[in-house]
């Protein structure tokens, strides 16, 4: 690892998997019961907002239930340790890195504990329900929505990935189906700079073809082997 400085991590579904927290796309998915045009874009929360309120209320709920596992530490470890760059970019919008002890990070596709204006676009931290017609601390306006990026919409923050991916030595997908644009087209991006490649995931994704390397098991395995690979231990 002496040639690798700066690091940009991926991480997807699969990481929070092992705590609890079912995955996307999984046969005991997330979204089963649920078409994801019914939950999850602008046009569901227009047509339903009290069904997808009552939705991300239940995640959010079930949040306090579950607790970060060996994959959320091992990256926490890394990020107190390692004395170049890194980020860490979840799609996941649970606090699982966070509460393990994670810093260098951002979340691209928003979170359950924060609430969006839809009209002056602030966002706050929120822990409990959501109803609809929520009242925003900013601008007093009752539009609050759940901070959620739903389909059709932009993900946060992607100027710093772009700027992240085209520095690294080093991109690492973790726990991701690959299925999910742009997250799915990072790899490409980082190769395209010149950054190495290695995917840890429970199962070949659909974007395994991208990567110089591809590690099958479990993150909570997975992931501690590399970072102490990472760390020289």
């Amino acid at each position: 690892m002496q040639d690798i400085r700066n690091i940009v991590v991926l991480t997807g579904a699969g990481i929070s998997a092992e705590s609890g927290i079912a995955t996307f796309r999984g046969p005991g998915g997330l979204w089963e019961g649920h078409r994801v045009e019914d939950v999850c874009t602008p046009e569901a929360l227009g047509a339903d907002p009290e069904l997808v309120h009552r939705f991300y209320d239940l995640r959010r709920a079930a949040l306090a239930t579950v607790e970060p596992n060996a994959a959320h530490h091992a990256l926490a470890r890394l990020d107190a340790a390692w004395e170049g760059e890194l980020l860490i970019v979840t799609q996941n919008v649970d606090d699982l890195h966070e509460r393990a002890g994670a810093t260098r990070m951002l979340h691209m596709h928003g979170e359950l504990l924060s609430a969006l204006c839809a009209v002056c676009g602030a966002r706050e931290p929120w822990t409990g329900a959501l109803p609809e017609g929520s009242v925003c601390g900013a601008c007093g306006s009752p539009a609050l929505r759940p901070d959620i990026v739903f389909f059709g919409e932009m993900p946060y923050q992607m100027q710093r990935i772009e700027t992240a991916l085209a520095k690294a030595d080093l991109f690492v997908s973790i726990g991701t189906s690959g299925a999910v644009y742009p997250a799915a087209g990072f790899v490409q991006t980082a190769a395209y700079h010149g950054a190495q490649t290695l995917e840890l995931n429970l199962d070949p994704s659909m974007g395994s073809v991208f990567f110089e390397q591809t590690r099958i098991g479990a993150a909570g395995v997975l992931v501690p082997a590399w970072v102490d690979e990472v760390l020289g231990r």
